[in-house]
């Protein structure tokens, strides 16, 4: 880093970080060393444990802390049957902030609070930032319907206002960002940083097979769809030739393929029919999803791993932001940081000129 260019926001000043940037917390891509070199490089980088066992992800927590002294966070979610266990090893091993896929509890951000970890859910609507800032999170990650994987309906330029007008805590925005000029902007909306997946993703760091990294770097901007025949969820993802046969299969021929993937998912993992069963039971009931879908959900993050892990690009999914369109190049954490914050400080000392 040039360490001239700086930018303190209630952010850097509540984590402790140098810089208001954040690497998110993407399924089988946040590991150890794209967390380190970010964390490294100034920024707030999250694991993901949503894709590790409970032995992984304490692994995975004592390589960071082994690569870097600086602060790190871990992406859980709350629904997990050992979640109450992940959260005793965060406090155990002192990571700096937890962070939650979905919905966390309110007794979970309580406990994590009492230890001293700050507490950064990730929200969709105004009224769930709301929610948890009144149990007591410290900042929230908003991301707009730019953004890679699950994602929303609402753009990021009208939806972080309005997260913004509901709630006195920080507010990270993601969803659409990869250079400093969104970082200027979020910081000029009263954003107190942002968060990054899709161009972390595509760093030197991330462990991306570079053949995937390479089918990332050859999309355009229209080459992402927000397609609900992965999982019945909506999820943006890059158009590949695997997402195209899922959005005009029938629906017999589309029960055999999540029939098929929920196979492969158990031969993966593991998991009993019975825990499957049991998870396919509870999500019927929370909503309108066909039993096809149910088992896509079940097996989605197998679907992720094949083309994330695997560079699979004909068996698996490649959850991707808008923002793949805009990126051709590879640099590392550090340069892309350095980059990113140099270029926001520019541009709001340009800002200043203007009057």
């Amino acid at each position: 880093m040039t360490g001239t260019a700086r930018l303190r926001t209630p952010l850097t000043e509540l984590v402790g970080i140098e810089h208001p940037v954040v690497q998110t917390g993407m399924g089988w891509v946040a590991g150890p060393r794209l967390v380190s070199a970010t964390a490294q490089a100034g920024g707030l980088g999250i694991l993901a444990s949503a894709t590790m066992s409970y032995s992984e992800l304490a692994s995975a927590i004592a390589e960071v802390k082994q690569r870097t002294d600086a602060p790190f966070g871990v992406n859980l979610r709350a629904d997990a049957d050992d979640a109450q266990q992940r959260v005793e090893l965060l406090i155990n091993e002192g990571v700096r902030v937890a962070s939650f896929a979905l919905a966390p509890r309110k007794e979970m951000i309580a406990q994590l609070s009492e230890a001293g970890i700050v507490v950064i859910p990730s929200v969709g609507a105004a009224r769930h930032a709301a929610k948890v800032a009144s149990w007591g999170a410290d900042a929230v990650i908003v991301q707009g319907g730019e953004g890679g994987g699950h994602t929303g309906e609402v753009a990021t330029t009208l939806l972080l206002p309005s997260v913004l007008d509901a709630v006195d805590i920080p507010v990270i925005a993601a969803g659409g960002f990869y250079d400093g000029r969104g970082l200027a902007a979020a910081l000029a909306y009263g954003a107190a940083g942002v968060g990054m997946g899709t161009r972390f993703l595509l760093t030197k760091e991330s462990t991306v097979p570079d053949e995937v990294k390479q089918a990332y770097l050859a999309s355009g901007l229209g080459d992402t769809v927000v397609t609900r025949k992965v999982d019945g969820m909506p999820h943006r993802v890059l158009r590949t030739d695997l997402v195209t046969r899922l959005e005009h299969a029938g629906g017999l021929r589309a029960f055999a393929h999540a029939a098929r993937n929920t196979l492969r998912f158990r031969k993966l993992t593991g998991v009993s029919w019975r825990a499957l069963a049991r998870e396919g039971l509870a999500l019927r009931r929370g909503g309108d999803r066909t039993w096809s879908q149910l088992m896509m959900a079940a097996n989605t993050p197998m679907l992720l791993r094949a083309g994330l892990v695997e560079g699979n690009l004909g068996a698996g999914v490649l959850a991707s932001g808008q923002v793949a369109g805009m990126l051709d190049d590879l640099p590392s954490v550090a340069e892309l940081i350095e980059q990113i914050v140099d270029e926001a400080v520019e541009r709001i000392d340009h800002l200043d000129t203007l009057h």
